[in-house]
């Protein structure tokens, strides 16, 4: 059951990352245009996040959801930014990047799913 969450966010963040950077290319677009296209691409992200969340919380904390996301925030947009925009990261991004993901393994462990604070 943990993967479903995990697809889940996956396909969410291949809207939200379209809604949120794919208008760049288009920058003689008028900003109203530009906003009502991004809302309405997004609104399939939404649609995927809640559950993705409500389900994954059966298998992970709320923290652990979080920072999965922004790994997969993270991955989904290198692999964007390379098809839609032509552009690689550069070493200091990967660095960050890198660090952001050493961030994920620390949180993954030590804190069993459905630990609570009382």
């Amino acid at each position: 059951m943990k993967a479903i969450p995990i697809l889940l966010l996956c396909a969410s963040n291949l809207f939200m990352t379209a809604a949120w950077y794919g208008h760049l290319k288009h920058k003689g677009a008028a900003l109203w245009l530009v906003i009502l296209v991004s809302w309405c691409i997004a609104l399939p992200e939404y649609a995927l996040q809640v559950p993705a969340n409500r389900i994954g919380s059966g298998s992970f904390s709320v923290a652990q959801l979080k920072i999965i996301q922004e790994a997969i925030s993270i991955t989904v947009f290198v692999g964007f930014s390379l098809w839609y925009f032509k552009q690689a990261p550069r070493w200091p991004e990967i660095a960050g990047f890198a660090l952001i993901f050493a961030g994920v393994a620390v949180a993954m462990i030590g804190r069993p799913a459905g630990f609570e604070v009382k």
